[in-house]
């Protein structure tokens, strides 16, 4: 049996429309659910949408919808978006869907009955566009920490979980398992906020004539469910737990959640204590990356400086957009969005690099060979093919391999790169229009020949990065005869 594999986006609030903070968390999840499928994993890849809370009610009653309308009117913008991106998902949820909500009610039933839900007088600030509660010393100036918008003072009766219970649970837990939070940074920071007592029993309802858009408690209709702990359920009832135990069981919990570095005190803290005090383990890994700039401010709504995925693409294409966020910055790290730094990554690593290296060894097979693929005699290779360019082609998988195993794309990238610089400066040294003149034709062919297999090697490689691209090339460099085509990134001479 194939080695199984789950990995999930965060389900994405459903209040706008896909940005590129969305895009990169999808494309990184695509790229490790292509690439683990190239290596004979069976891969379960989920990605969704978060349809409950205030802020989608708010947003539906501007539009003058139903919340339900307004969710399905701005779904298919994040399909269509999925779609123009080239993601491979397995599975799409909706917090709307009877699967996902019996699977809350199911959670909330059976921490109730176990005695982890009680009900409690509530008094705090709210944050309405994050949906969070804060306490006076974490509020300056009557603003959320987060995004720096007016709090209200709330009184309520409501329903908490008992987190502080398992407090000391969870430190020794990651103590003890030190690839379950990733990078490092953000690992130490959840520690961090443990080690320091920051761990209130959380409130995890909402009275129903304040909020009626959500799902119900099952043990008190009058309340509906905090949209954060109806939000991480959906890991769970996308495998159809606990109905469909087979599914479950090979699935959970060898599951990877990809989610930006906002949103890691609720996985990295609440959802593996959801789990822990049902008995259910927690996921294998929480990564959490970073933030996408402008300059020097974080991309937001408010601050009008949102880039939009599908402009990018339609200027760009999508394999550059892809390659791009994921070779721009380590996996983990805040980057800088510009159109400057997209195009001299076009005009470098794809256009004078990896272009120049597949158009113009299938130039010269064209020219010199009738675009016959000549064989590739191994023992008789010059010296540069047999110690520099062979080695860097039968090691490319295991560098590959070892880079992605960290989540390091760019360390991956990295390796192809190596592989088509050492291609490329191959044909300097080598000269073969040279060879063609003093007609050492057998060797012209090995040559010929060994770039062909080094450029197969680099578009095999290459496809969970840039899946079109490497159906292009290996469309052009068949087993017997090539077909040159036109150069797969003519240089941007000026700047967009």
């Amino acid at each position: 049996m194939n080695k199984p594999f789950y990995i999930t986006t965060p389900i994405y609030y459903i209040n706008g429309v896909p940005h590129i903070g969305h895009a990169y968390t999808t494309i990184a999840a695509d790229c490790l659910s292509r690439y683990k499928r190239s290596r004979g994993f069976d891969v379960y890849f989920l990605t969704g949408t978060d349809e409950h809370g205030q802020k989608v009610l708010k947003a539906a009653q501007d539009k003058g919808l139903s919340p339900i309308e307004f969710a399905d009117s701005i779904l298919p913008s994040f399909k269509e978006a999925w779609g123009k991106l080239l993601i491979t998902y397995d599975d799409f949820i909706r917090t709307t869907e009877k699967r996902h909500i019996d699977t809350v009610q199911y959670f909330l039933q059976a921490l109730y009955d176990k005695g982890d839900l009680y009900l409690g007088e509530y008094e705090g600030l709210y944050c309405v566009p994050c949906e969070v509660f804060w306490t006076e010393k974490q509020v300056e100036n009557d603003l959320c920490p987060d995004c720096k918008r007016p709090v209200e003072k709330i009184k309520e009766s409501n329903y908490f979980f008992k987190i502080s219970a398992y407090r000391d649970w969870l430190l020794d837990y990651i103590k003890e398992n030190p690839g379950f939070v990733r990078p490092e940074s953000r690992r130490n920071e959840v520690l961090g906020f443990l080690q320091e007592g920051g761990l209130n029993d959380l409130c995890v309802s909402r009275p129903r004539s304040r909020l009626s858009w959500g799902i119900p408690l099952p043990f008190s209709p009058d309340h509906v469910t905090y949209v954060w702990f109806d939000a991480l359920v959906n890991y769970l009832s996308a495998l159809g737990f606990p109905k469909e135990k087979e599914r479950f069981e090979k699935f959970w919990p060898v599951c990877v959640h990809l989610i930006g570095k906002d949103i890691l005190r609720q996985h990295a803290v609440l959802w593996p204590i959801m789990l822990h005090a049902l008995g259910i383990d927690p996921p294998r890994m929480v990564f959490a990356h970073g933030w996408w700039q402008v300059g020097q401010e974080k991309m937001s709504k408010s601050l009008g400086n949102v880039v939009d995925p599908l402009d990018v693409i339609d200027e760009f294409g999508i394999d550059v957009f892809r390659y791009f966020l994921l070779r721009e910055v380590p996996f983990g790290a805040d980057g800088v969005f510009s159109k400057d730094a997209l195009t001299k990554r076009f005009n470098g690593d794809l256009a004078n690099d990896l272009g120049n290296l597949v158009y113009r060894t299938l130039t010269m097979a064209e020219k010199y060979f009738d675009s016959k693929v000549p064989a590739l005699d191994r023992p008789a290779l010059d010296d540069i093919g047999r110690n520099k360019i062979l080695p860097k082609i039968d090691e490319l998988g295991a560098k590959v391999d070892s880079a992605m195993e960290r989540f390091d794309f760019i360390g991956a990238l990295d390796a192809i790169w190596g592989l088509i610089g050492a291609a490329n400066k191959y044909v300097e040294e080598t000269k073969p229009w040279n060879l063609k003149k003093e007609n050492r034709d057998r060797e012209l062919e090995n040559f010929i020949a060994l770039l062909i297999e080094a450029i197969r090697c680099v578009a095999k490689e290459i496809t969970p990065f840039m899946p079109q691209t490497s159906e292009k090339i290996l469309a052009q460099v068949g087993l017997e005869v090539v077909k040159k085509g036109e150069p797969l990134f003519p240089r941007i001479e000026k700047e967009k």
